[in-house]
């Protein structure tokens, strides 16, 4: 069995992983991820007891439960790089021994839901409504540098977009992932409409928002809200959800992304009091998920 180097898998002396300084055992097999620090305290605000807290950077964790339920908490920060480092260090708590560091024989599967903040690329999504992510299309490239990409993709998706938005060869290539079926039929429901989003590497020129720097493709958030795929459309961009299903899916977890929509690209307006739609968001997510 292979062992896995000191250099690949870092554990601080404290036994905890790397950055999230977290240690086996100290979360939970469902995780609510949200890119903000700050909105960790609202999330755990909802929960019975706390009896796990961890921070290191941009990464603030708490464990505890909710309605008798265990639940985690994560901030990822901003990006798919951020989930990269994520995700992978929370398959190795559950999936990877520490003191023999290998790969354990019985894998655990975790469930696995972002809540997060998004704009939408649809006249008729207005601000301050809720979007769960059917698919989510990464303009990162973060998943290309695995192996097996191929096996969890929508290829059928991928060549219809790029082909739609004639791609630009300088730009790393999409990809298209699906959400957790399971997640997806646990979340929908009253108040939330499916979609299809995009992961941008950036806030700005990434997502067409020109202020100084002109666009590469200044018509490509046109040709994005025309794009039709059998029944999707692309109604979101937000900028970790690729790398959350691209990961997930290879690593055997489970994964769902729902956002508030913040801003509406096309209609050019912005919410009043988003903190309170993400508030009524996160308690709606909790009762789902743990609706039994």
């Amino acid at each position: 069995m292979r062992r896995i180097e000191e250099s690949e898998l870092i554990i601080n002396d404290d036994g905890s992983v790397f950055h999230l300084h977290l240690k086996p055992g100290e979360i939970a097999e469902t995780i609510i991820l949200v890119g903000d620090p700050g909105r960790v305290e609202l999330v755990a605000s909802f929960f019975d007891t706390v009896d796990v807290e961890a921070e290191n950077r941009e990464f603030v964790s708490k464990t505890g439960t909710f309605n008798g339920n265990r639940v985690s908490v994560i901030s990822t920060g901003i990006g798919t790089d951020n989930i990269d480092i994520v995700l992978n260090e929370l398959d190795a708590l559950v999936n990877i021994d520490f003191e023999t560091r290998t790969v354990k024989e019985k894998l655990t599967s975790l469930r696995l839901v972002r809540i997060g903040t998004s704009g939408s690329l649809q006249k008729d999504l207005p601000v301050d409504s809720w979007v769960l992510s059917e698919k989510a299309i990464g303009f990162d490239g973060l998943l290309n540098y695995y192996a097996g990409r191929d096996n969890v993709c929508d290829l059928e998706f991928e060549d219809a977009f790029t082909g739609s938005l004639n791609w630009n060869r300088q730009l790393a290539a999409p990809y298209v992932v699906n959400a957790s079926d399971e997640l997806i039929k646990t979340l929908e429901g009253d108040g939330i409409t499916t979609g299809v989003n995009i992961s941008a590497p950036g806030f700005y020129g990434p997502q067409g928002r020109v202020l100084r720097l002109e666009l590469a493709d200044p018509d490509i958030n046109s040709k994005i809200t025309a794009f039709r795929f059998k029944n999707y459309r692309v109604t979101n961009y937000e900028m970790e959800c690729s790398a959350i299903y691209g990961l997930s899916a290879l690593m055997g977890h489970r994964a769902a992304t729902v956002c508030a929509i913040i801003a509406n690209r096309l209609a050019g307006t912005y919410s009043a009091d988003y903190k309170k739609v993400i508030k009524e968001l996160v308690e709606a997510v909790l009762n789902r998920l743990f609706k039994d």
